[in-house]
């Protein structure tokens, strides 16, 4: 069995990779895997780590977390997700850095199936947008108590991916940005879910759905129904085209409005990310979904 681990990061899913393969129950039945809803589970395995202490489950923790999430008779690949996997909003930005306690998640959540083969898979997400959205989750909290004496330029996604990487002691480390998922969402349900590039999937044009003009969805299904995509490729050229033409516009509008901040700092922040992405993107033992 293969264990799959979707981590988050915080505020790029909200559970919405995993109701979209559910959305695809025989499909899903068909290659023999289980996407349990997150409230079967995530209480189930946050005991299992705390009494575990990072230590190998016996067979009777893992029968237990299985028995929670499927009644299936064979699993070929169990998936889990949850933007809290790797820490809890609040534990983002500390005095020590950010997303610091990344990479001592992954052993543990490892060790709950310790003689299968585990996957872990991550969006990563610009600060100039994840910072606004964490200060939006913690309303009782300052814009200095959030930030913990660092400056937004120093929030380093490179670092944390390498500590993650190490961490991951070879297993299979899946990467995006979230500001790519509109043309890579495809991808990154195959990834996740382990079914072939041809098979189709029921919302695999969810995202786009979300930021497109009504008229652009409705010329996007008619051209790729009389003209479907020869490739993966293609296909990108094709949906980027119509988000050109038809994405709505308050989908690219960053708003920002902390203290000190202004279009120069955002800008700043952003290129720090780009060159980040960059990096990630080339680092061995990282897959990374480019679009």
């Amino acid at each position: 069995m293969k264990v799959v681990f979707h981590l988050g990061a915080h505020s790029t899913d909200e559970d919405r990779l995993v109701r979209v393969l559910a959305n695809n129950p025989k499909i899903m039945d068909r290659y023999g895997i289980a996407v349990p809803p997150p409230q079967k589970y995530r209480m189930v395995l946050r005991d299992a780590l705390v009494n575990l202490h990072g230590e190998p489950a016996g067979q009777d923790i893992q029968d237990a977390i299985i028995e929670a999430c499927s009644d299936a008779e064979e699993v070929n690949r169990l998936i889990f997700s949850h933007e809290f996997f790797l820490c809890i909003p609040e534990r983002v930005i500390t005095r020590r850095g950010f997303y610091t306690m990344a990479g001592s998640k992954l052993g543990p959540l490892a060790n709950l199936f310790p003689q299968s083969e585990t996957e872990f898979h991550m969006a990563l997400i610009n600060p100039a947008t994840l910072i606004p959205q964490l200060a939006t989750r913690m309303p009782k909290r300052s814009y200095e108590e959030l930030m913990a004496e660092n400056d937004p330029r120093d929030l380093r996604w490179e670092t944390v991916v390498r500590e993650m990487r190490q961490a991951a002691q070879g297993r299979r480390l899946v990467i995006w940005c979230n500001e790519d998922v509109p043309l890579i969402w495809p991808e990154v349900l195959r990834a996740v879910s382990g079914v072939p590039e041809e098979q189709g999937l029921m919302g695999d044009m969810q995202v786009l759905d979300q930021i497109m003009l009504p008229e652009g969805r409705s010329r996007l299904r008619a051209y790729l129904k009389s003209h479907p995509a020869k490739s993966i490729l293609q296909r990108r050229k094709i949906m980027t085209a119509f988000l050109d033409k038809f994405v709505k516009p308050d989908e690219i509008m960053l708003d920002a409005p902390l203290p000190g901040w202004d279009e120069k700092l955002v800008a700043e922040i952003t290129e720090q990310y780009d060159a980040d992405v960059a990096a990630i993107a080339q680092l061995p033992g990282v897959e990374f979904i480019a679009p």
